[in-house]
Order: structure tokens, then C-alpha cells, then sequence
């Protein structure tokens, strides 16, 4: 399983608006970004995600899960797609982008050095960090 994070800013889709979507999940759009979309392409049924506020918060919220694999973006056309995910669970204590790029084990992570990067892969490493920050 691979492990990765996706940004979304809370005023046009929040944490809260995937949790509402329930067991069937939503579809991740916007995404047009050919490195974003190739991490989208990437990413397989059962692979965790980490949900961050971009803009506003700047933080990690939750962990979402990928429910169905890239598909054809048809409003946008070609080589766009979309990934399905649903809601998992919440971060009890959110991650912050002051506290990752304050932890030196995260310097390499591409939250710090990818910073604009909409679809992200995430280490092992780094995902049992974050979650331990996050009080998982």
C-alpha cells in the first residue's frame, strides 16, 4: 500500500464535506497538474491518503482513503482523470505546515519541497511520523 496527500482548500471542499459524503466517497477534480495527475494515476484502491487544508489551516485534518482508481475527467478531457476517495478518519490533533517542516525527519517530504503540489506521494517513513504528530 502506498501512502500519499492530497490539498483541498477548506472554503471550496473540506475535511467536513468528505466526511459528509459517506462510505461512497467523491470524486477528486481539478487536478491539472501533469505531475498532481501522475500521482493521481498512481495511486490504487486501498491506498491511504492524507487530507490537507491548503490556504486556510495549512494542515494535515484527516486521513481519506482511495475507493476508486483514475478514470477518465470527461468535463476536462484528455490526460485529465479523477480518483474517488472516501473519508477515514480524523486527525485527533492536526498537523501543521510550521510543525512538519519543524521536524527534521520531514525536511525531505514534498509538503516542504513541493510545496505547490496538489497530489503528493508520502514515505512510510513519513506517514508514521505525521500520524504520531497527529496523535494517531
Amino acid at each position: 500500500m502506498a501512502h500519499w496527500l492530497i490539498k483541498s482548500e477548506p472554503a471550496v471542499y473540506s475535511w467536513d464535506d468528505l466526511v459528509k459524503a459517506g462510505a461512497k466517497g467523491t470524486h477528486w477534480d481539478g487536478v491539472k497538474n501533469h505531475t498532481a495527475k501522475l500521482n493521481l494515476m498512481a495511486m490504487k484502491q486501498g491506498d491511504q491518503v492524507f487530507f490537507y487544508h491548503s490556504n486556510e489551516g495549512l494542515e494535515v485534518v484527516g486521513i481519506a482513503e482511495v475507493i476508486k482508481e483514475h478514470y477518465p475527467w470527461v468535463e476536462a478531457g484528455p490526460p485529465w482523470v479523477l480518483v474517488d476517495f472516501k473519508a477515514l478518519k480524523p486527525l485527533p490533533k492536526p498537523v501543521s505546515l510550521a510543525a512538519v517542516k519543524a521536524e527534521p525527519k520531514l525536511a525531505k517530504m514534498s509538503l516542504v519541497t513541493s510545496f505547490r503540489l496538489s497530489v503528493q506521494p508520502v514515505t512510510d517513513e513519513e506517514w508514521a511520523l505525521v500520524c504520531k504528530m497527529g496523535g494517531l
